[in-house]
């Protein structure tokens, strides 16, 4: 007991010098944003931060604006909502020099002097990427990821790092290191997560490009609930080297690292930016294709499949509505629109995403846990996994009557041959295979589909795991998927969510119900999907959407 006391003793240590890191690191960014104020008084600072990216990266570019103007415009601002919504877990005091150094040789990069923020485990030299566990304090990156490396050699500024939840997997932001993040538009709402940190800056408007990841709808779900553009690429198109995982090996559902901006053409920008020679040569495995401007640029008519819900989770009333809207707004605009039908939801993300990204006996997750403090939530999931094997299996019996849909039925047998594993992967192949021949028959050229919104209650995503069956289909399906807002929730939406009962009418629909309601204002979107390695093609559905 002593020897436990004295643990624990040491851990909360490191938690709280870890929380005044965190606060010297707002300090710094006051200091040197007044220090900066002082020096250059009549700089405009709304003025920049009103410019979108594209026409930012112009100006720094032409020279008409200073890097250390916009640098200082965006340190502020983004002051103001760490602030406000305790979205930064750390300054990178290193940006101060890198702007210093940053000179116009030559014709300079599409991202010259952008100031750019980091999610907590894309790995920056010198920093740590916690993913919300103790353990990973005090254990700096011994270098860049590829993609900061990227970042940096076409200009960027990578100037914070921003929280996330214990483990990543979770669509909400708090973890007993750095707290709670707080959605910007509504302070009682979840950011979103695991990119939540994210989500909250660029929606608040303190940083103009932010870059996360996405294993389920971690990029997606922070755009959805604050407003906001993000891009999930097909799962190789920019290099995940450098960038810290959840779960450690595991190859079922694919992660992604992605950007996420106020607008389209940003997100754009971006991989124009990002999918050039130091991407491919710094990392071998990124297939060598650069940004397709044809595609991305043609007007012609798209033909394109939708549909209102996955019949697995019940989609809100605004969220059908985002979509029917949607639809007939393509419609007029010379567009076809194909109905498409998703089956099997609940097979696939029990059978393929829980049990693929746990084959393991969810034995290299568990690890991570090992001696922390708090399991953010998740205490029925671990003690779901050490349980033994014929325990799980009496629980499943006993709960699959009730169509109680929790972790017992991913639990039932994890896979300890490789045999099983490999019979897993080869049932995802299937799969894809013929959601692409679906595709086909129907001559789709894109996708429309539902995403989860508005912004849930602070809380409820950790009791309602289950509804990432939305986004989480595409990180099995490897396909591109973007997200952008297209409407609020209205007076009416909320009158009709009295009668949301959902598919199943059991505990987790009645909870999500209560999740949604008081969201009247809250930014409400829609998903763009194509297929591998057309972001090009994703990114066009989304600016036409985005734009109608």
């Amino acid at each position: 007991l002593l020897l436990r006391w004295r643990r624990r003793r040491g851990l909360w240590r490191k938690v709280e010098e870890a929380r005044q890191r965190q606060e010297r690191s707002l300090v710094q960014m006051e200091t040197a944003v007044q220090r900066f104020r002082e020096q250059h008084p009549s700089v405009n600072v709304i003025s920049i931060l009103s410019l979108p990216l594209p026409e930012l990266s112009k100006k720094l570019r032409d020279g008409s604006l200073p890097p250390e103007h916009v640098f200082y415009a965006y340190v502020g601002k983004a002051l103001q909502m760490a602030t406000e919504t305790n979205c930064i877990t750390e300054y990178l005091q290193e940006s101060e020099t890198q702007l210093r150094k940053a000179k116009l040789t030559g014709k300079p990069s599409l991202l010259y002097g952008v100031p750019v923020s980091i999610k907590d485990s894309i790995n920056c030299q010198g920093h740590d990427s916690t993913l919300g566990f103790i353990n990973n304090l005090d254990k700096p990156a011994a270098e860049d990821s590829v993609l900061v490396q990227v970042l940096r050699r076409q200009g960027a500024i990578p100037f914070v790092k921003t929280n996330v939840p214990q483990s990543l997997l979770s669509y909400d932001c708090k973890n007993l290191i750095f707290g709670q993040t707080f959605n910007p538009l509504l302070y009682t709402r979840t950011p979103g997560g695991s990119s939540g940190g994210e989500g909250a800056l660029v929606g608040g408007g303190g940083s103009i490009l932010g870059f996360g990841t996405d294993v389920g709808g971690s990029l997606r779900f922070p755009a959805a609930f604050c407003g906001i553009c993000a891009l999930k690429p097909t799962g190789n198109r920019l290099s995940k080297k450098g960038v810290i995982s959840g779960v450690l090996g595991q190859k079922a559902v694919v992660a992604a690292v992605g950007p996420m901006a106020k607008d389209v053409e940003s997100l754009a920008l971006c991989m124009r930016a990002l999918l050039c020679e130091d991407m491919f040569s710094l990392d071998s495995t990124v297939p060598p294709l650069p940004f397709n401007e044809e595609v991305y640029s043609s007007t012609q008519p798209l033909r394109i499949g939708y549909y209102e819900t996955d019949f697995f989770t019940m989609p809100s009333p605004a969220m059908r509505r985002a979509v029917r809207e949607t639809k007939q707004l393509l419609e007029d605009a010379g567009h076809t629109l194909v109905p498409f039908e998703l089956t099997n939801v609940d097979h696939m993300i029990f059978n393929f995403c829980l049990k693929g990204m746990f084959g393991d006996g969810g034995a290299s997750f568990l690890k991570k846990f090992k001696g922390e403090l708090e399991k953010s939530g998740k205490g029925l999931f671990l003690w779901l996994g050490m349980s033994p094997n014929w325990l799980k299996t009496v629980l499943s019996w006993i709960t699959k009557p009730f169509h109680l849909l929790i972790p017992f039925i991913g639990f039932v047998s994890f896979f300890s041959t490789a045999d099983e594993v490999w019979s897993l992967h080869h049932e995802i192949e299937e799969f894809c295979h013929q959601f692409i021949a679906q595709w086909k028959t129907l001559n789709l050229d894109v996708m429309l589909c539902p995403m989860l919104g508005p912004a849930l209650r602070i809380g409820y995503p950790e009791k309602l795991s289950v509804a990432v069956s939305y986004t989480m289909i595409y990180n099995a399906l490897d396909f591109p998927a973007g997200v952008v807002p297209v409407t609020m929730m209205t007076d009416e939406d909320e009158e009709e969510l009295k009668g949301y009962q959902g598919y199943f009418r059991d505990w987790w629909d009645r909870t999500l119900a209560k999740a949604f309601h008081g969201s009247v204002g809250l930014p409400v979107a829609v998903q763009c999907v194509a297929l591998p390695w057309q972001e090009e093609l994703c990114l066009r559905f989304m600016k036409e959407v985005e734009a109608l």
